[in-house]
């Protein structure tokens, strides 16, 4: 039993004179494989954000002027879109783009090929308040109609 013992660490001992820097790549990522696992950040995941009781009012004076629409001289109607948003996650949620869609009374599209209408920077967990303002050209008939609302957010601030 000690002659195999003793074989066994004369094996070991030629192995590591021959093969040092194998060892060293060896214990070396074996040590950056352990510490990955230890310092690996939490995981920013997008979020769905449900948004209800939206609705919009007429800008206050302050917000209304200087409203700029893709016409630049087509006059504007400025509201602010306000709701009701509900973070079911336990944590807070950062950067949350709303979407949605906008019609006029005619059924026509407010803000066309756009589906990306504000952001609510951030939602604590359960239900709050937001809003954000909009801008439709004074020509489309009201009351608007607004449908399809949704957000969607990260759980940890992203960076711009």
């Amino acid at each position: 039993m000690i002659s195999i013992l003793s074989s066994f660490f004369n094996h070991l001992t030629l192995f590591k004179k021959n093969h040092s820097g194998l060892l060293r790549a060896i214990l070396i990522s074996c040590a950056i494989g352990v510490l990955s696992w230890v310092f690996t950040p939490s995981a920013v995941a997008l979020t769905q954000i449900k948004l209800f009781d939206v609705s919009y009012k007429d800008c206050p004076e302050e917000l209304a002027k200087g409203a700029v629409t893709s016409g630049a001289t087509q006059k504007a109607n400025c509201f602010l879109v306000i709701g009701k948003a509900e973070n079911g996650s336990n944590k807070t949620v950062y950067d949350a783009d709303i979407f949605g869609r906008i019609y006029d009374a005619g059924n026509d599209s407010v803000m066309q090929n756009r589906t990306r209408l504000g952001l609510i920077p951030e939602v604590p967990p359960g239900i709050s308040d937001f809003e954000f303002r909009i801008s439709v050209p004074a020509n489309q008939p009201l009351p608007l109609q607004l449908k399809q609302f949704k957000a969607a957010g990260f759980s940890g601030q992203v960076r711009r």
